[in-house]
């Protein structure tokens, strides 16, 4: 029987409970991910950049560690009864896969707004999918009813010690490929990851730093821990909706509170220069909550120490397609390989071949081109033209507008 309950106490989460709970993990369903180190990053940096590709995980994600712990832990009767989660995404798959486990029911409430990508990939696992409320709150509290009323289990994102304990295996495992580390970075929502990943690390070897990141738009824990009480952040946007959280957890932010060293924040320009540099060099597809803490390293290498080992937990690769086309368009064009250019130019013949035959001259490649005639910006007797253009680097973009401005032509970059 296992020598912890349910309802344990805060202080019972400890190095021995993450190392129970990776015993419970059936093999079958969790991976172990090895630690890898990125030759790209580490020359980018200057440092030892490791990763901890949880996007590889099965269902995606970090989260499946947590759920499959704590459904594992629970009673015969409690299995019986099924369970229940409010999620917008990955938590949501991880609950109904460990679900499928056992052959358990389950009930995922998601947002009216949720991905449809998403709820289909819930629904493949065998979950009854309820999509009720505008966010993932009010779908919290509509599953806190359903689990009120029918008697089941409700199966939390973040704010319970199984889950922790579960999500600390990242931990274990990170400690178990490399002995000598300096920094873990670790992408902070509503806490649960870093919780238990500070826990594992900082009981093997006190001196490693744990640095959480938040989006810069959702920073709860951040704010929460800087006024010593538990904040909500009301507004803000972010593509990284799996770090998008107006209020932290109690448990993990009491747990942050003693065990994290610092908490920063990243923009989501840096996240998707990241998620474009994972993908272009390292062929890695991440979410973008799960490119943040990566994003943070990247866009701050200079206050690391040169040839320090630095650890970036990539929590996560659930990721929209028609999010990744906005990311590979916009990577293109933060690294000086894409840019649009608005010509205008007489309406007549002949007068776009002149335009597109100098850039044909410069080896540039035209991705796309658009005619405007219409517009009120638009001169009578004239044509606007927008080009988007795919260039090896910057400096051929000085080249092209040089050539420009030299046949006189009407531009201006978009």
């Amino acid at each position: 029987m296992s020598t912890f309950h349910l309802r344990r106490k805060i202080s019972n989460i400890d190095l021995d409970s993450i190392k129970e709970a990776h015993k419970l993990m059936p093999k079958s369903s969790i991976r172990k991910i090895d630690l890898v180190r990125s030759n790209t990053f580490s020359d980018i940096c200057g440092s030892q950049i490791f990763l901890k590709l949880e996007c590889f995980q099965k269902t995606g994600s970090f989260k499946v560690r947590g759920a499959v712990t704590m459904i594992e832990r629970l009673g015969a009767e409690e299995k019986r009864n099924g369970v229940i989660a409010a999620s917008a995404g990955n938590h949501a798959q991880g609950v109904a896969y460990a679900s499928a486990i056992h052959n358990m029911r389950c009930t995922i409430v998601m947002p009216k707004n949720a991905s449809p990508a998403k709820i289909a990939a819930t629904k493949s696992y065998g979950a009854n999918v309820v999509l009720e409320g505008n966010n993932y709150d009010e779908s919290s509290v509509h599953a806190q009813e359903i689990a009120n009323k029918q008697g089941i289990t409700l199966i939390p994102a973040f704010n319970h010690p199984d889950i922790i304990a579960g999500q600390g295996t990242v931990g274990l495992e990170i400690l178990e490929d490399l002995k000598e580390i300096d920094e873990i970075y670790v992408p902070i929502g509503g806490g649960g990851l870093i919780a238990g990943t500070a826990i594992a690390a900082k009981s093997i070897n006190p001196k490693i730093k744990i640095i959480g990141v938040e989006s810069i738009a959702f920073p709860s824990m951040k704010k929460s821990v800087e006024n010593g009480r538990i904040c909500n952040v009301q507004n803000g946007y972010s593509i990284a909706d799996g770090i998008s959280v107006k209020s932290p957890g109690k448990i993990p932010f009491n747990l942050i509170q003693k065990y994290v060293d610092k908490i920063v924040v990243v923009d989501d320009l840096s996240i998707v220069k990241t998620m474009f540099l994972l993908m272009e060099r390292s062929k890695i597809v991440t979410e973008p909550a799960g490119a943040a803490s990566l994003a943070y390293i990247i866009s701050n290498k200079k206050d690391l120490s040169k040839n320090s080992n630095v650890v970036s937990i990539l929590s996560g690769g659930n990721v929209d397609m028609y999010l990744l086309g906005q990311v590979v368009a916009k990577g293109l064009m933060q690294t000086g390989r894409m840019i649009k250019l608005f010509i205008e130019l007489a309406d007549k013949p002949g007068a776009l071949k002149n335009v597109v035959d100098e850039i044909a001259q410069s080896n540039i490649n035209i991705v796309e081109v658009v005619h405007d005639r219409l517009s009120s910006n638009i001169s009578a007797g004239t044509a606007g033209v927008y080009l988007s253009l795919e260039l090896e680097n910057k400096d051929q973009a000085k080249i092209l507008v040089k050539l420009l401005e030299k046949h006189q032509f009407r531009f201006k970059l978009i």
